[in-house]
């Protein structure tokens, strides 16, 4: 199995999309369970947000040993949300029921998810340049 390589960013990508991924489930299971956040949570989102904590903690996990699979799963991540957050503002832009906060964490998330998938992604190149040049 080909891995990535032990390297500082991809420690650090790991620890990030776990920790994130961990808050994401805890505060999405707190308004899920009725605690209040302070402005009109717009369901569908939160359900989302919510499973993609799970994801996040997967990826890491995948990161954290070093698997390829962690970029693949990365960009997956970033790509849907990226898709909802194409939703979402769109919504919010018809006068739906989205928070500017929804659309704030939403933008942070997608950005954050690119970081990663950067950094996973320029990892992997390392490790594939490395190989070609072995052999």
């Amino acid at each position: 199995m080909t891995v990535l390589p032990r390297n500082k960013a991809v420690t650090f990508a790991a620890a990030i999309a776990v920790i994130f991924g961990v808050v994401t489930v805890f505060a999405g299971s707190r308004v899920l369970l009725g605690a209040d956040p302070g402005y009109v949570v717009f369901r569908p989102l939160l359900l989302f947000n919510t499973a993609m904590g799970f994801a996040y903690v997967a990826v890491g996990v995948l990161a954290w040993r070093h698997s390829r699979l962690a970029a693949r799963g990365a960009a997956l991540v970033a790509l849907l949300n990226l898709a909802v957050l194409v939703g979402i503002a769109l919504l919010y832009a018809n006068g739906g029921a989205v928070a500017t906060a929804s659309l704030r964490a939403m933008a942070f998330r997608t950005v954050a998810w690119v970081v990663l998938f950067l950094v996973l992604l320029r990892a992997g190149r390392r490790v594939s340049s490395a190989n070609r040049e072995a052999t």
